[in-house]
């Protein structure tokens, strides 16, 4: 009795225990990674039940073949019948409830989008806060700065994760460390990892940020501190999507792990309907319904998610068939995609063409990526491959590889901003690309050059500050020092007050009378309190001070 019924199921308990705490999968009826554990389970309890069945010494094949007599062939048919029976039944369903075919309006408002005014809500933003660093460049900058510590280098990596968030009001690029191999684990594993990495996405700048106490909880952890097996163990009927690494606004890491669950028919229309929050420190879990989810994290929903659901939107606004023949009114995405940061959450945002291939844009699309949120521009222009080959083009002779735009307001104009990179990876120089006119580009080894240039070949008075309507302050005071600097036919003078710590920089709209002040003399500055990239001030306007 133990023999034939027991020992089989303790085999197959033990064999199965083995293989969920190596493969994980959700205890989920919609899962497919489940019904391949439960196929995994029958087959190992049937293929024990058989080896266990045959006395030592026999001959397996006879056997087993003699096992299969005609009794059990004609139950086998029967049951092997039903079991194709339902489970064709079963497909039929899936298909018929879940298929595109079928539900075409019900994948189309997957991603609810608006129609909205793109200067409304994009505002210019200052050049410090302008990302030049993408992933790639990210990474050049994470491996120069490990390699800079060498305690860390023989000890450590640096994951490929380098997640784009918004950190106090700036574009970074967050990655933690991670262990550099089982040995590596096994030595460190009581500290845990005791840095993560911090770039700067507008200045470069690149900080290991230490830990007052190090990460246990991460992917290159081993046992029960690997964070997968940690949250499954914790929410085991789960479906996990994606696991982003997130800092909040103290600097504390986290984990978000997405899990998503299937809301069109029985497996269609795939969504994220919460994350799982987890502490990289000391492992606590949090889970957030979508609804729910902190403001301060930005990365809920994966790109590939968003992208295939904004094809579903574009495909089919007016049904399946006709996103296949007439395809009337049909619009897809372009190719590629980037971030931006909007109202302190990352958005993506990418092209939107008509799905007969062009190289022009009907518009842009803009996706927040913590709550789906999803904004239509309807601007028309070059497409961003378009933009990237002019602006190569102007520089044609140092033979820079343009990054893939961002996509960002300048004097009310939608511009596409790019930086390009030599060989080595290093950024060189950076372009405006106009989206209605991609001729028109300004490219300078510095973004202030580049966007004058970019603002005189619109015809834009490049001596006024960005933002005209930016709140002005006064300063009054005896001159200190004053230079003037001719820039690209323009003239720029940089004061110095006595009771200032600060550069206030002036064109000859400040004043006529610019050019006659000197050292020792009395003014008042009326300035923008928004200060430039080289933090200084620019002036709205002089008063000589006449004593």
């Amino acid at each position: 009795m133990f023999r034939k019924y027991v020992l089989p199921i303790i085999i197959t308990l033990v064999f199965g225990a083995i293989f969920f705490y190596l493969a994980l999968p959700p205890i989920n009826l919609k899962s497919g990674a489940f019904w391949f554990f439960i196929i995994f389970l029958v087959a190992i309890y049937f293929g024990s039940s058989a080896i266990i069945r045959l006395k030592p010494g026999s001959n397996y094949s006879y056997k087993i073949i003699k096992a299969f007599d005609k009794s059990a062939l004609k139950r086998f048919k029967v049951i092997a019948l039903t079991i194709a029976g339902i489970v064709i039944l079963a497909i039929a369903a899936i298909i018929i409830t879940s298929s595109k075919m079928f539900n075409a309006a019900e994948y189309q408002t997957m991603l609810k989008v608006t129609e909205s005014d793109f200067n409304k809500d994009i505002s210019e933003i200052p050049f410090s806060q302008i990302p030049i660093v993408d992933k790639d460049t990210a990474a050049r900058l994470g491996a120069r700065k490990l390699g800079e510590v060498v305690e860390l280098v023989s000890q450590f990596n640096i994951s490929g994760l380098y997640t784009q968030i918004n950190y106090n009001q700036k574009p970074v690029r967050v990655s933690p460390l991670e262990y550099a191999g089982f040995l590596k684990w096994f030595v460190n594993r009581k500290e845990g990892i005791p840095y993560y990495l911090q770039i700067d996405m507008a200045t470069q700048k690149t900080d290991l940020v230490k830990l007052e106490n190090g990460m246990k909880y991460s992917p290159s952890e081993y046992f029960g501190r690997d964070l997968m097996r940690h949250i499954r163990f914790l929410y085991p009927t789960k479906m996990f999507n994606e696991v982003n690494f997130e800092i909040d606004e103290n600097g504390r890491p986290y984990w978000t792990v997405s899990y998503y669950d299937y809301t069109i028919g029985l497996l269609g229309g795939r969504d994220i309907t919460g994350i799982i929050l987890v502490d990289a420190i000391t492992g606590e879990t949090t889970n957030y319904p979508i609804s729910q989810v902190p403001a301060w994290i930005d990365r809920v929903y994966s790109a590939d998610m968003v992208l295939k659901q904004a094809h579903y939107w574009g495909a089919f606004r007016n049904g399946y068939w006709n996103s296949i023949f007439a395809q009337k009114g049909v619009v897809t995405t372009t190719e590629g995609y980037n971030y931006l940061a909007v109202d302190d959450d990352i958005w993506l945002y990418t092209g939107i063409t008509s799905v007969v291939a062009d190289e022009s844009n009907i518009g842009f699309l803009l996706v927040n990526m913590r709550t789906k949120e999803g904004r239509m521009y309807p601007i028309n222009g070059a497409e961003e491959f378009s933009a990237m080959e002019s602006a190569q083009g102007v520089i044609q002779e140092k033979g820079y590889i343009a990054t893939f735009p961002i996509l960002i307001n300048v004097a009310d104009h939608p511009t596409y901003f790019l930086s390009l990179k030599d060989n080595a990876g290093l950024v060189k120089a950076f372009a405006f690309v106009s989206v209605s006119d991609y001729q028109i580009v300004g490219v300078a080894d510095t973004i202030e050059g580049a966007e004058r240039e970019y603002m005189r070949l619109l015809g834009v008075d490049t001596n006024k500050p960005d933002i005209e309507d930016a709140h002005t302050a006064t300063i009054a005071g005896m001159v200190k020092n004053i230079a003037s600097v001719v820039t690209e036919g323009n003239t720029r003078y940089y004061i110095e007050m006595y009771d200032s710590d600060y550069v206030y920089i002036a064109s000859l709209d400040a004043s006529i009378k610019l050019p006659f002040i000197k050292t020792g003399d009395s003014i008042s500055i009326t300035y923008y309190t928004q200060p430039n990239n080289q933090n200084a001030y620019n002036v709205k306007s002089i008063d000589i001070i006449v004593e």
